[in-house]
């Protein structure tokens, strides 16, 4: 849906043509089947805005902007959309489009698309706000949920070689809501939270907000769970062709965030020479 989301970027929308706009990106496998009056009642919003949402994208209605809109869908219908979050329907999903024998060819060109559209929707400027809040911040809190710890972990561990005071939020025995009980204003978090939402994840970065952090979020669409508390609004999306979401796009992402803070910190030297020092000594690489 690259071609679509850029179209919608350089459009002069309105706040309610924005709000369709969104609907459609996030549900292009439904968009492509709804009259404009459904898409109207689904939003309540009228159906003549519907119509002039299409007509100020180039269209000359729904109807022509809508053929358009299935000819993309069909384009990517080798994925699955992270719309559907319970893998065991996504399983379902994938048994109706039947197994293919070049599901790894499939699974590349999904993560290039993926980063792809991650690029399209954040510009260089978007991570070097998000680096200069990182270097900025007196405490840093890294956190997320499940199968996205991951991505914290990776994080938390390279900007310790960076920064002090980075605190992941990952442990056994307690939550990050605990973690996060002394983050004050002058703190940042960093949550990485893709579907499922985690409920947790909403509870921290809550938190976070009550103290008047700020906030990175890194997450799979503008209308996302987690997005309406951010500071920085990093989107990625992670869709996939399996039963589980595609990581490959945000992994990048990740390393495109620490590649940004790398370039506003002086030291790193002295630091990765001193861990060094231990490592040595360890074997342990």
């Amino acid at each position: 849906m690259e071609k679509l989301r850029e179209t919608i970027h350089n459009a002069k929308l309105t706040k309610t043509q924005q709000t369709i706009a969104e609907f459609i990106l996030d549900h292009s496998g439904d968009a492509c089947f709804m009259t404009s009056t459904e898409i109207a009642a689904r939003l309540k919003v009228s159906e003549s805005s519907v119509i002039r949402f299409a007509r100020s994208l180039g269209y000359t209605g729904f109807m022509d902007f809508q053929k358009n809109l299935r000819k993309e869908f069909q384009n990517q219908v080798h994925h699955i959309s992270s719309a559907i979050t319970v893998p065991s329907q996504r399983m379902a999903e994938i048994a109706k489009k039947g197994t293919s024998g070049d599901y790894l060819k499939q699974h590349f060109q999904n993560v290039i698309s993926n980063i792809e559209e991650m690029f399209s929707n954040n510009g260089l400027h978007t991570f070097e706000d998000a680096a200069d809040i990182i270097v900025r911040s007196t405490q840093k809190y890294v956190t997320a949920t499940r199968g996205d710890t991951a991505l914290a972990d990776y994080a938390s561990l390279y900007l310790k070689h960076m920064v002090s005071n980075v605190i992941n939020t990952s442990s056994a025995c307690m939550t990050p809501v605990d973690q996060l009980i002394n983050i004050r204003k002058e703190d940042c978090l960093l949550i990485f939270g893709f579907p499922r939402y985690s409920s947790l994840d909403h509870a921290t970065v809550r938190m976070a907000k009550d103290a008047g952090a700020q906030i990175i979020v890194v997450t799979d669409k503008p209308s996302s769970l987690l997005a309406q508390y951010s500071s920085v609004l990093i989107t990625v999306p992670v869709d996939s062709n399996s039963f589980n979401n595609s990581l490959a796009a945000a992994q990048f992402t990740t390393e495109c965030l620490l590649e940004a803070v790398s370039h506003r910190v002086h030291g790193i030297e002295k630091r990765l020479q001193k861990i060094d020092e231990y490592l040595d000594e360890l074997g342990t690489y």
